[in-house]
């Protein structure tokens, strides 16, 4: 049985009025996912370091650097990266940011000259290179900012001997080598 005109024509107005609803549900949908992937998504230290000024080149340049000794294991160091981010982004130009994996052996003899037994452990370094302040442990992003700022303006910085939240490092120096039960590893404790 055939629907009268004005029976089709509101069947039709509400199927529209449908499809324009899930339409805009699926686009505000899809908007709000996307949104949510973006704030939540941290930046790995991983990418941090490998965006970060080689350690030769921080200290030729004759910039202040921000030397950050980390590990991709530390939950102190992964709770950072994204004021690190966006530290570097807001000091770019002006400040050299240097991360040292301290698992990677490569950096133990500065781990050793640094006296790196926490991470993340921050050195902040003058023009020349010259260690000035260090600081150890998880920062607030404002204490940061303020030494990074104070670093480029003043070549100076005002550290805290708080320490904050901590991952525990020991360098793994070798032991004695010649002594056969110690397998080139650490000695006993």
């Amino acid at each position: 049985m055939p629907l009268d005109p004005e029976t089709e024509q509101a069947t039709l107005s509400q199927r529209f009025r449908n499809f324009l609803i899930v339409m805009v549900a699926i686009a505000l949908s899809l908007v709000l996912f996307m949104g949510s992937r973006q704030h939540t998504q941290q930046p790995s230290l991983s990418a941090l370091a490998q965006n970060s000024t080689p350690l030769e080149v921080a200290l030729a340049n004759q910039k202040p650097t921000l030397l950050e000794f980390y590990a991709n294991w530390c939950t102190s160091c992964q709770a950072m990266a994204d004021d690190i981010q966006d530290l570097e982004e807001q000091f770019s130009g002006q400040v050299n940011f240097v991360m040292l994996n301290v698992d990677n052996s490569k950096w133990l003899p500065e781990i050793l000259k640094y006296d790196v037994d926490g991470i993340p452990h921050f050195v902040f370094m003058d023009a020349e290179g010259k260690a000035i302040a260090s600081t150890i442990g998880q920062q607030p992003r404002q204490i940061l900012a303020d030494s990074l700022g104070a670093l480029v303006a003043e070549g100076t910085v005002a550290t805290s001997p708080t320490i904050g939240k901590t991952s525990l490092f020991q360098a793994a120096v070798k032991g004695n080598q010649d002594d056969p039960r110690s397998h080139g590893g650490m000695p006993a404790l």
